[in-house]
């Protein structure tokens, strides 16, 4: 089976950090294309740019292996405008891409920041889109 999900940015922080942490694992099925990341243009320049920022240290080769791999794997959205207050107005185009998906298929948002984000069942740590993963596994 396979999981739509747009992967909010601080867990590919923390999946670069920590391979072994739980969005480390979500970050690895979306390599290995179980989780399908939900993707457009604003949403890639946000990766690069912070993953990209001197505080963190990541070695660029592996910061272009980790997006190469979510574009080959991704799918592109023109996700439409919608009317949606968050405390960060750079996590909004995370819910409109989730949110135009969720209109043909069922699609999560994967987050570390969960209280930035509305409380909608789609919207997930890691660690539940693991539980998701190996639930629907058995």
């Amino acid at each position: 089976m396979k999981y739509y999900a747009a992967i909010d940015t601080n867990v590919l922080v923390s999946a670069l950090l920590r391979r072994e942490s739980l969005p480390g694992m979500v970050t690895a099925e979306s390599l290995t294309g179980r989780i399908i990341p939900l993707l457009n243009t604003e949403i890639l320049t946000e990766y690069r740019n912070v993953l990209s920022r001197p505080k963190f240290h990541f070695p660029p080769d592996a910061v272009d292996v980790l997006l190469n791999g979510i574009i080959k794997r991704g799918i592109f959205v023109d996700a439409e405008p919608i009317e949606a207050e968050l405390p960060d107005p750079k996590d909004v185009v995370f819910y409109q891409v989730v949110m135009n998906v969720r209109k043909t298929e069922n699609a999560y948002l994967v987050t570390g920041n969960i209280r930035h984000f509305p409380a909608k069942s789609f919207v997930v740590t890691p660690r539940e889109m693991m539980e998701i993963l190996n639930f629907n596994e058995t």
